[in-house]
């Protein structure tokens, strides 16, 4: 299957940074089945219009491997309790994770649910994705052998 990263240059050799902010799932190195959506992260923060690197994940070797997978459909209870955990620090314990991502106006959602300043209820009103998303993360060294690097594209 082939998967993209967003980025301000093309990465041949994908690493899982531990710093600055927790993201959606925790920390890892973040893909997208969605070309679109990569090329959206690509352009964001100043990159102008960014590279999109692809790869070929290898779900056979997640299989082979035995790699611990969490994978949400959509979103759900679930998905934002999960959430929710990774922002506010707590490491998870699996190799992969995938699911829909928080985009910019679901984040502000999802930081006034976890300030109390909206309830359960109201997050899910007002939680209306715009565009399908997708993110794979890859929380670990093990799962990143399940990736290979197959070129770049300008964004």
């Amino acid at each position: 299957m082939e998967i993209y990263h967003g980025s301000n240059k093309a990465i041949e050799t994908p690493r899982i940074l531990k710093e600055g902010f927790t993201k959606d799932f925790s920390y890892g190195f973040y893909c997208t089945t969605i070309l679109k959506q990569a090329k959206r992260w690509a352009a964001r923060k100043g990159f102008g219009s960014g590279v999109i690197s692809k790869y070929e994940f290898n779900l056979e070797y997640i299989f082979k491997e035995n790699l611990s997978m969490l994978k949400f459909s959509e979103p759900s209870e679930e998905w934002l309790d999960f959430i929710v955990k990774c922002r506010s620090g707590e490491l998870c314990d699996y190799d992969i994770i995938e699911g829909p991502m928080a985009d910019d106006k679901i984040y502000n959602f999802i930081n006034a649910y976890m300030g109390g300043n909206i309830t359960r209820e109201q997050f899910w009103a007002l939680a209306k994705f715009d565009y399908p998303t997708h993110q794979l993360c890859f929380c670990t060294e093990k799962a990143l052998k399940s990736i290979e690097y197959r070129g770049h594209i300008n964004g």
